[in-house]
């Protein structure tokens, strides 16, 4: 009696879209570190300065922030030397940043790819999450520098015992980045007028998050019963935390980071959720 196969895997159309498909992405693991790599030489491997720009990019633009805010616009810093301000705010803002703008067009950039190979869609915008923790990394050590730098400077800089709360905040930044990237992919398969406004929101959204002023400057020009709108924005909590734990500035909000740790629940959530109803289609419209 000739022996009935066992298949390892099997590929359907149908699915639930609440098959969020985890396993299949720890089973394809190996593609998820191989896609990390190949973007990352993929970004560089035609540069001149190559991964330098990591740490030119923050360095460049915190001078940017000290002349023109700083010295031009006067904004204080509560004491906290301008460039180390700035830079702990950029330095967790770029790795929001970047989740959001690389994962906002997994499925235009990688089209040719997804209609040749099957394998889990989630491994493209994971392997862009993962890979730019290699850029936090780096950033994050030049900001470590600069602090030790002001601290033997001698200036005075209280950091507190809130640093433990880093891999944390890193958490919510991808998750909010991820979600909200794979929802915006999602819908610029339809609408690619959207990648376009995308650049011009997140500028906004720059703005709107407490890294060239501090917080502070917000709830003194509102009333105490309206100082929640200045953590409207999910990511001042978590830049907030950044500040408070590493410099000693700025408000550490329990009930804000709560509220960043639901929002980007909700991002992931119905970000997978478009992403598997859209990766269906996709091809037909892209």
């Amino acid at each position: 009696m000739e022996e009935k196969q066992k298949w390892t895997e099997q590929i359907s159309a149908k699915h639930s879209l609440f098959d969020f498909k985890l396993k299949e992405v720890w089973n394809y693991r190996d593609l998820l570190f191989l896609m990390v790599r190949r973007n990352f030489v993929a970004n560089y491997k035609q540069t001149i300065l190559g991964p330098l720009w990591f740490f030119l990019n923050p360095i460049l633009t915190s001078l940017m922030f000290t002349v023109v805010f700083g010295s031009i616009a006067g904004i204080k810093t509560n004491g906290i030397p301008g460039i180390l301000f700035y830079l702990s705010g950029l330095t967790l803002w770029n790795y929001f940043q970047d989740c959001l703008i690389g994962t906002s067009s997994v499925f235009r950039d990688n089209a040719s790819i997804f209609g040749k190979v099957y394998f889990p869609r989630l491994i493209m915008p994971l392997s862009i999450v993962i890979g730019n923790l290699l850029k936090f990394g780096i950033q994050f050590i030049l900001f470590i520098i600069f602090l030790l730098y002001y601290l033997v400077k001698g200036v005075h800089i209280n950091s507190t015992i809130y640093i433990i709360l880093l891999p944390f905040l890193l958490i919510l930044m991808a998750g909010i980045g991820l979600g909200l990237g794979m929802i915006i992919s999602s819908m610029t398969t339809k609408y690619r007028d959207l990648s376009y406004l995308l650049s011009f929101g997140i500028s906004l959204l720059m703005y709107a998050t407490p890294i060239i002023y501090p917080i502070t400057m917000i709830y003194n020009k509102l009333p105490e019963k309206f100082h929640w709108i200045a953590m409207i924005n999910p990511i001042s909590p978590i830049i907030e935390a950044f500040k408070y734990g590493f410099l000693g500035e700025g408000i550490l909000s329990w009930g804000g980071l709560l509220y960043s740790t639901v929002f980007a629940f909700l991002s992931i959530f119905f970000g997978i959720l478009i992403f598997n109803k859209v990766e269906r289609s996709f091809m037909d419209t892209v």
